[in-house]
């Protein structure tokens, strides 16, 4: 990696501080953003808060593994970079590891000069691999919005939607974090604006929000409704 800073960011799930605190000054030094954990229920919060651009994780984390943390995420996204830093060489754990799409396994001791020419490797392949991934939106804990093909995901099953509540998500998953009025949606699903359609539009809200997380949809009082993640 050359000597100079990247605009991507990175995630760094360590459990022992003085470990932790030695590789984020490293780490620094190569990225714009770096951030740390020190389990997986602390890392999880930071991915949904930050959506960092690469992932490096130690495998032994307390309570939860490193092997499990990266495969909770890998079921909504298989973009993020991962590099799983481990002290264990089996081939069991390996075979786990390497099922999640990582673009390095290093095994414990690692060099600097290792460490670094891998993410260097996770630089490249961001930059020159886009993965069908960047179209999926992670609502909340295991529910997403799948964009190219339109459908919503909630426990690994597909949610049956009728033509107009698909045709909504379409619309809000769009203009995510951005209020929508009522009436450019009534426009939008039933291409003219009457009493009948505003009662339309509050009834399928009503219906679809059953179907999502909690809050998923949320009223602006007076305009209209949005999606904030």
């Amino acid at each position: 990696m050359d000597e100079q800073i990247y605009k991507y960011s990175v995630l760094y799930i360590e459990d022992d501080d003085a470990v932790r605190d030695n590789y984020m000054q490293y780490l620094n030094r190569f990225f714009e953003k770096v951030y740390e954990a020190k389990n997986a229920e602390d890392a999880y919060k930071m991915y949904k808060k930050y959506k960092p651009d690469i992932l490096l994780i130690d495998i032994q984390l307390p309570k939860q593994s490193g092997i499990d943390f990266l495969r909770e995420i890998r079921r909504f996204d298989h973009t993020v970079r991962a590099v799983m830093l481990t002290a264990m060489s089996s081939v069991q754990t390996l075979i786990e590891a390497t099922e999640l799409k990582l673009t390095k396994y290093l095994v414990k001791p690692i060099t600097r000069d290792e460490l670094k020419t891998t993410l260097k490797m996770a630089v490249d392949e961001i930059i020159n691999f886009t993965t069908y991934s960047n179209r999926i939106i992670h609502i909340r804990e295991s529910c997403y919005w799948e964009q190219d093909r339109e459908k919503l995901i909630y426990n690994d099953k597909e949610v049956f939607l009728t033509r107009k509540e698909r045709e909504l998500l379409v619309l809000l998953f769009s203009n995510l974090n951005k209020v929508l009025k009522s009436e450019d949606i009534i426009y939008e699903l039933w291409y003219d604006y009457d009493t009948v359609k505003i009662s339309s539009l509050k009834t399928l809200i009503k219906t679809i929000r059953k179907k999502l997380p909690e809050d998923t949809i949320k009223n602006v009082f007076g305009i209209g409704y949005t999606v904030e993640l």
